[in-house]
């Protein structure tokens, strides 16, 4: 699918959008955390998490948004560290529909969020990855993401004990 796809921080008006995407990416991927049941907050609900999230001014989600059809078909979340000895730190989660896939838009994403976070002097991003999502690790790896750790058994999908990689990518 080739599209003009624009990155852009999310809106409180994309609360429905983005629980849409999130749902879609729950259906047709096992890499996210979340299984296809599993994410029960109504659109009212995601609305008050996105103001939640965006109140304290050090977390933020970048959204691909496809110009041509008005949907949302991949984020970043960015999660900065709350408290005093962690606030350098930030985590993070990317989900792209996988007909959109192979396009750059993991990487744009990834570039706005990364001038986000150095603005504001963050200086560790972090973030899992399944051991057999090889598209993602390079990805990663591309972006300058250092594998830190393995996280044996971290996870339980389908049916079977995944492994997790602990990356991470210091702003300097």
């Amino acid at each position: 699918m080739s599209a003009t796809v624009h990155i852009r921080e999310i809106t409180l008006g994309d609360a429905e959008k983005f629980l849409t995407l999130c749902h879609r990416l729950d259906q047709e991927t096992h890499f996210m955390l979340l299984e296809p049941d599993e994410r029960t907050l109504t659109p009212d609900e995601q609305r008050q998490a996105l103001r939640s999230l965006l109140a304290g001014g050090r977390s933020t989600i970048f959204v691909a948004e496809d110009g041509e059809r008005g949907e949302l078909v991949g984020y970043l979340a960015i999660e900065g560290g709350t408290y005093r000895r962690e606030r350098q730190r930030a985590t993070l989660v990317i989900g792209v529909l996988q007909s959109y896939t192979g396009q750059g838009i993991g990487s744009r994403l990834f570039q706005e969020m990364e001038r986000w976070a150095r603005q504001r002097g963050f200086r560790r991003l972090e973030l899992t990855v399944m051991v057999h999502n090889q598209r993602a690790l390079a990805l990663y790896l591309r972006q300058g993401f250092m594998i830190e750790g393995l996280r044996r058994q971290a996870l339980f999908v389908d049916g079977r004990y995944v492994d997790e990689y602990y990356m991470a990518k210091l702003l300097e």
